[in-house]
């Protein structure tokens, strides 16, 4: 299986307490936060890891290089520009090869069984599997909404409501066919690709995870993973 790592995003808010370097290859415990994240995923069985990089991305190759060294097969996907999410995984489709990938951030962590999405893919036919998570305040962001069976039935709809609910996770699994329709350039898959599919009716589903999750985009989270790693939370 193959996955892609966005790593291309600037990680403004984070510079204040990491300042050299991208925001996934921030140190915990000596090793870049990134090496957390490959680790789960060669755990869930990903052979071939794309990353797609931007700002100072080649301390990314210098670091993982052919990735033999930490159990996968590496590859990376420049990008010149900015092209948001969307326009990052068109630009490292060059590198697809199998009919469904995975695609996740790599300023993420999650302690997940990656093979659950890949089951619910394959049972509901689906054309992107995806994981949501459940928030105590949905106004800060958008809705995800699934139906009883795990169906997509409503995302990133915006609420003034300070009520939990369940908001998109950041992790897809997504067939290969649907590269063809990101267009070429700057394209968000959050706000233009995953709205345009479900309204053409594209079969998009997923589950509520429940297990550990950190995104380091703020310095109170990184010093929170920090601890986690210290104190054996995460391993």
């Amino acid at each position: 299986m193959q996955a892609i790592l966005l790593a291309g995003g600037l990680g403004t808010r984070l510079r204040s307490v990491v300042s050299d370097r991208p925001k996934p290859m921030a140190l915990i415990e000596d090793k870049p936060f990134m090496e957390y994240v490959t680790r789960e995923l060669v755990r869930s069985g990903i052979t071939e890891i794309i990353f797609a990089v931007g700002y100072k991305g080649s301390m990314v190759e210098e670091y993982f290089k052919d990735g033999s060294e930490f159990g996968f097969q590496a590859s990376y996907a420049y990008e010149e520009t900015l092209l948001g999410t969307a326009g990052a995984i068109k630009n490292a489709g060059k590198f697809i090869t199998e009919d469904r990938f995975y695609v996740l951030n790599a300023d993420t962590f999650y302690q997940i069984d990656y093979t659950r999405l890949a089951k619910q893919q394959d049972d509901q036919n689906l054309d992107m599997a995806l994981v949501l998570r459940q928030v105590p305040d949905v106004s800060r962001y958008g809705k995800a909404i699934l139906d009883e069976n795990g169906i997509l039935t409503g995302f990133n709809e915006k609420t003034a409501d300070p009520v939990p609910g369940t908001i998109n996770g950041g992790i897809y699994l997504m067939k290969k066919s649907l590269l063809e329709e990101i267009p070429e350039g700057k394209v968000s898959l959050e706000n233009e690709m995953i709205p345009k599919w479900l309204s053409e009716g594209k079969k998009l589903g997923g589950f509520v995870n429940d297990g550990y999750f950190i995104d380091i985009g703020i310095p109170e989270a990184y010093f929170q993973f920090q601890e986690d790693v210290k104190t054996g939370v995460v391993h």
